[in-house]
């Protein structure tokens, strides 16, 4: 007995998030490990690509710079600099183009003022705060022998950092877009690159959907929880 009064069913939500992006980690790595292989004909480099594609777009004010490690690239609207990974910055390959390319997309989005963008972006302080301090909150609430109003307070926290994540997804689904749109109207790639280019980028944007997944699946679990407690 002692070892099932402690279980709790609704720990099968966690364990699905965990395996939804287990799954799809590994799918962008195999997906991206698999096209890093082949090289663009025009040989041009990430690095390379992200400059024409950036000056096709009539952005002359982002810089491009290289960071280390393995597929780290973003591109960071505040200081208007593209950064690339090791993978990606010296690389000719269709793989590492298209990861230039689709942070190229973010860099036109932020110059079109891309409403989904703008939202997001005015999200980012509310859910990293919530993301932080959401927990703590709830665990007080517990400690204090399940104080409601804290408990609510921290679910409520928690779902900014949520809805971060769904509004992320339009967000990179259209970079991914943009990218490919790019690519096959400058001719930095032909038509069969830019197939296995948008796999790659797929695979990326599928990553982008399992977090949203897991993060929904962990709010569910906590109102199941605690969403419904009364005071009394």
């Amino acid at each position: 007995m002692p070892l099932f009064y402690y279980f709790d069913p609704t720990y099968i939500l966690i364990i699905i998030g965990v395996i939804i992006c287990s799954v799809a980690s590994m799918n962008v790595n195999y997906t991206y490990k698999k096209y890093s292989t082949v090289r663009s004909m025009t040989g041009m480099t990430g690095a390379q690509a992200a400059q024409q594609l950036l000056h096709t777009a009539g952005i002359y004010d982002v810089s491009i710079q290289h960071v280390p490690g393995n597929l780290t690239d973003h591109y960071d609207p505040r200081n208007k600099v593209l950064r690339l990974s090791d993978t990606v910055f010296n690389s000719p390959s269709v793989a590492a183009i298209g990861v230039a390319a689709h942070e190229c997309g973010h860099a036109i989005q932020h110059q079109k003022g891309y409403v989904p963008l703008v939202i997001r972006s005015a999200l980012v302080p509310v859910a990293q705060f919530g993301s932080g301090i959401s927990w703590p909150i709830i665990i007080a609430g517990i400690f204090f022998g399940y104080n409601q109003t804290l408990i609510n307070i921290g679910i409520l926290l928690f779902s900014a950092a949520v809805l971060f994540q769904i509004v992320t997804l339009p967000v990179e689904i259209n970079a991914s877009r943009r990218a490919v749109r790019l690519l096959k109207d400058t001719g930095i790639l032909r038509n069969d690159e830019a197939v296995c280019t948008k796999k790659v980028l797929g695979a990326a944007a599928l990553t982008y959907v399992a977090s949203a997944a897991a993060a929904i699946l962990q709010l569910l679990r906590l109102v199941i929880l605690f969403g419904g407690r009364n005071d009394d």
